[in-house]
C-alpha cells in the first residue's frame, strides 16, 4: 500500500497547488478539466508509467471503510437548516423539482423505450445503465454522492471514465448557457406572466465563535469509527452518518461550517485519486447516442423547473440558480446568481449545500427504481 499511497498523496498535493494558482492559463485549464477529474486521471497515468496494476490494492478497502464515510459525514455536517428556512419554501420547491426530475426522468424514458436498441444494447448490454445513478449523484450531490453511488451500483471503470468525460463537457457548456440565460430572467418573467418573488436579503449569520477545527475533526472521525464498529453494511453506514452530520450542524451552535466544507472537498479528492488507481485509460469509449440522452435529460430538467416556477409564481431567475445548485455546485451556483442579483448569492450557496446533502439519497432512489422497473 506504500506506493499507491504515495501516488495518491502526491496527486492531492499537486492538485491543491494547481488550484491555488492565479495564472490565467491554469484557471482556464481547470474550467475544462476540473480538479476532481484530474485527481482521477493522474493516478491512472502514474500506474501506467510504472506498469503496475493497483486495482486490487488494500488502499481501496481503506477508501471504502474510512475515506468515503468520512467525506459523507463531513459534507452532511455543512448543511444548516436555519439558513435553509430563510430562503423560503418556493425557491426550495423549484430546486427540489429539479432534483426530482434528474432522479426520475431516466427511469420514465427508459421504461417507455425498453425495447429500443439504445436501452437493450447501450444501457443494458454495455452496462451504461450503471453510470446513470453516479450521474444523478454527480448532478445533484456532487463528487461525494457520485463516488458512493459508483460503489453501490458497481459501475465498471471504463463506463465511469466515459461518463466523467461526457458529464464534464456537458456541465461546462451548461454553465455557460446558465450564465447567459439568467440575464434574460426579467424578460422571461414577463413572457410567462410571473410576478417575481424575492427572498430576504439577509441570511441568518453563523456563530462568530467557531469550534476548533481539530475538535471538529476528532468528533467526525470518532463518529465514523463508532458507526463502522456497530454497522457493517456500507449503505446503512452512509445513511446513519448522513443523519449524524445533520445532527452536528444543526445542534452544535459553534459548529465550524467552513472547516467541514474544506475537509469534505479534500476527502473527495483523496477518494477520487484512490479510484484512479483502478483506472485503465484505454477503457474509455465515447458513445454519442448516450451523450444525446444526457443532453435531453439536462434540458428537460430545466424546462420542468420553468413550469414549476410558473405555477408557484417564482422569479424565473431561480430556475438557472436551482439548476446550477443541482448540476453545478457550491462554486458555480453563486457565480451564476451574481450575474442576476448578487444579494442572492448566499441563498444559492445554501441550495448547493442542500444539493450536496441529498444527492446520495436521490441516486439510491434511482437505483431502486431501475431494479424494480427496468432490470
Amino acid at each position: 500500500m506504500l506506493v499507491p499511497g504515495l501516488i495518491v498523496l502526491l496527486t492531492v498535493f499537486f492538485i491543491r497547488m494547481v488550484e491555488r494558482s492565479q495564472h490565467s492559463i491554469i484557471k482556464q485549464f481547470l474550467n475544462w478539466i476540473p480538479a476532481i477529474l484530474l485527481a482521477y486521471l493522474l493516478p491512472a497515468i502514474a500506474s501506467g508509467v510504472l506498469q503496475k496494476d493497483y486495482s486490487a490494492d488494500a488502499i481501496h478497502t481503506l477508501s471504502r471503510n474510512l475515506f468515503i464515510p468520512f467525506a459523507i459525514v463531513s459534507v452532511m455536517s455543512s448543511l444548516s437548516l436555519g439558513q435553509l428556512r430563510a430562503i423560503g419554501w418556493k425557491p426550495i420547491l423549484v430546486f427540489l423539482s429539479g432534483s426530482f426530475w434528474i432522479a426520475l426522468f431516466p427511469i420514465v424514458l427508459i421504461f417507455f423505450l425498453k425495447e429500443s436498441s439504445f436501452v437493450q444494447i447501450t444501457l443494458l448490454e454495455a452496462e451504461f445503465w450503471k453510470g446513470i445513478p453516479p450521474i444523478v449523484g454527480s448532478w445533484i450531490g456532487g463528487s461525494t454522492s457520485q463516488l458512493v453511488l459508483k460503489e453501490l451500483v458497481a459501475c465498471p471503470e471504463g463506463v465511469f471514465l466515459t461518463l466523467l468525460v461526457l458529464d464534464n463537457i456537458l456541465v461546462n457548456l451548461w454553465t455557460l448557457f446558465m450564465f447567459q440565460g439568467i440575464k434574460k430572467s426579467n424578460l422571461l418573467n414577463r413572457i410567462m406572466g410571473i410576478n417575481a418573488f424575492s427572498p430576504p436579503d439577509v441570511m441568518p449569520p453563523e456563530s462568530e465563535q467557531k469550534m476548533n477545527p481539530l475538535l471538529v475533526f476528532l468528533i467526525l472521525i470518532a463518529s465514523v469509527a463508532g458507526v463502522s464498529f456497530f454497522i457493517s453494511e456500507f449503505i446503512i453506514q452512509i445513511l446513519v452518518l448522513s443523519g449524524i452530520g445533520l445532527f452536528f450542524s444543526n445542534n452544535i451552535k459553534q459548529w465550524n461550517f467552513s472547516f467541514v466544507l474544506k475537509l469534505g472537498s479534500l476527502l473527495i479528492l483523496i477518494v477520487m485519486a484512490i479510484l484512479g488507481l483502478k483506472l485503465k485509460v484505454e477503457l474509455i469509449q465515447f458513445d454519442f447516442v448516450f451523450l444525446g440522452f444526457l443532453l435531453v435529460w439536462l434540458v428537460s430538467h430545466f424546462i420542468f423547473m420553468l413550469f414549476v416556477a410558473k405555477a408557484l409564481q417564482v422569479n424565473s431567475a431561480w430556475v438557472p440558480i436551482a439548476s446550477m445548485a443541482n448540476v453545478g455546485g457550491i462554486a458555480t451556483a453563486p457565480a451564476v446568481t451574481a450575474a442576476y442579483e448578487k444579494k442572492w448569492m448566499p441563498h444559492a450557496i445554501i441550495l448547493a449545500v442542500l444539493s450536496m446533502a441529498t444527492g446520495t439519497l436521490w441516486g439510491m432512489l434511482t437505483i431502486a427504481l431501475f431494479r424494480y422497473f427496468i432490470l
